[in-house]
């Protein structure tokens, strides 16, 4: 599988206001999350590294308790086993890459 194309993939809407297209390669997990202004991700933790990349929009990112805006063109990264939650301020975009696979994802 050495390319894909996202637009063909399946949404899967995980929580109010994110909906996600996903794909994995031999050891990462992407999703292509497409958010609307006031949706969350409650604060959770994992044992996967966590990067998330604004492509358009603002999300208010909280790790290990500090909160950033992030807008197009930044990254957030969480490291593993950190608690972490996202607010989206506008609707927007961003890719997420996890690092190792994330096997509960579609």
């Amino acid at each position: 599988m050495p390319f894909v194309d996202t637009n063909q993939l399946p949404r899967h809407e995980r929580r109010p206001g994110w909906a996600g297209r996903y794909f994995h390669s031999p050891s990462l997990t992407f999703a292509h999350w497409d958010f609307t202004a006031g949706s969350d991700i409650h604060e959770h933790q994992h044992e996967q590294e966590e990067v998330w990349e604004v492509i358009e929009g603002e999300l208010a990112v909280t790790i290990a308790g500090e909160t950033q805006v992030a807008s197009a063109g930044m990254a957030a990264i969480v490291p593993a086993n950190t608690p972490h939650s996202v607010v989206a301020r506008t609707d927007g975009r961003a890719i997420v890459i996890d690092y190792p696979l994330r096997t509960e994802l579609p």
